[in-house]
């Protein structure tokens, strides 16, 4: 069940995490291996941690709301009107 007081991280966090991965395996590994295998440890560590505290957040209902455009309620305001 999502934690409602878990708070995803930025999406920059993911896009660092991905970008800084794949610059540790092409660039900095042939640099230094050592140095490449610690950032590639850091940012799988990061992209894992973006997973987690995306699953683990909740949504509020005015996202779900937000998500839900495609329904014809959402759509005329209905749910709007109901509160």
């Amino acid at each position: 069940m999502p934690d409602s007081s878990v708070v995803p991280l930025p999406h920059e966090w993911m896009l660092v995490s991905i970008i800084g991965f794949f610059i540790s395996i092409f660039l900095v590994w042939d640099w230094s291996k050592t140095w490449g295998l610690t950032f590639t440890i850091f940012f799988i560590i990061m992209f894992i941690a973006s997973m987690v505290s995306m699953t683990s957040a909740g949504t509020s209902e005015e996202e779900i709301i937000e998500l839900a455009i495609h329904h014809q309620e959402v759509r005329k305001g209905a749910h709007r009107k109901s509160k």
